[in-house]
């Protein structure tokens, strides 16, 4: 097709949510992997040799234009975010989750020491963790893992683009942190890296933290609180914990 980069362009203009191929060849049926990947990598090249104020972004399993992290104070004079706090309890846990997952409660308690119902339930909240299911053990404890939303947020292309152990070590904040989540790609900037259509491009924009630090307190989601969740939710939960007071770890 000689208007397929025009095409796709205009879907992922539109998009509220990363694009993967499956979704292009679907909307696009006489297109085939091969074109839509090497589009992408054109789309991504023109971008970045035009110096758009947007790139093209690989991430969640899919693609999406974003603003360059450049322009972040322009565009949060118009858009004015309200970042979605987060305390240390609650980015530990999901942090437990995401290295460990698919991983019960029970898991997640053992590292932590503390009880994680509050906490569990306000990640769920949040679309930043999912129910995969129940473990087959005596109990049947829920089984948690990472959302799409997850690595969307954290502009991550799949899990195995999470920082290593090292990488972590040598960040050593230790703060209490709120995240900005991006609602849409055009109206939020980001930070994640660019697609780079040679893997060997120094042009691209520097990958930064899209978490900022916030007063250190006591985590009050990380607690027997009640939280503002759907009852079946919480009842689950509940019940995962009555059922599953001392099991034996896995998953």
């Amino acid at each position: 097709m000689d208007d397929l980069k025009n095409i796709l362009e205009s879907l992922l203009f539109v998009a509220d949510e990363p694009l993967n191929v499956e979704r292009f060849k679907k909307i696009i049926p006489q297109t085939d992997t091969h074109q839509i990947r090497q589009a992408m990598v054109d789309l991504a090249a023109e971008y970045d040799t035009r110096k758009t104020s947007f790139y093209l972004s690989e991430v969640a399993g899919g693609y999406q234009l974003r603003t360059r992290p450049a322009y972040t104070e322009w565009i949060r004079r118009l858009v004015q975010p309200k970042p979605a706090r987060l305390s240390r309890a609650a980015l530990e846990t999901l942090a437990i989750i995401a290295y460990k997952q698919p991983v019960l409660r029970a898991d997640i308690e053992h590292i932590r020491g503390v009880d994680s119902g509050g906490v569990l339930r306000l990640l769920m909240e949040r679309n930043l963790i999912r129910i995969l299911g129940r473990k087959e053990i005596p109990g049947r404890p829920l089984i948690y893992a990472t959302t799409k939303l997850f690595l969307e947020v954290f502009g991550l292309k799949d899990l195995k683009d999470l920082p290593t152990p090292l990488e972590i070590e040598s960040l050593g904040s230790g703060e209490d942190v709120a995240i900005e989540p991006q609602d849409t790609q055009k109206a939020q900037p980001d930070e994640s890296p660019a697609l780079n259509p040679a893997d060997t491009s120094d042009s691209q924009p520097e990958p930064a933290s899209i978490i900022e630090p916030m007063e250190n307190k006591d985590d009050p989601q990380d607690s027997s609180v009640d939280s503002p969740v759907e009852k079946d939710l919480d009842a689950a939960i509940s019940e995962d914990y009555k059922s599953n007071e001392h099991p034996e770890t896995g998953g």
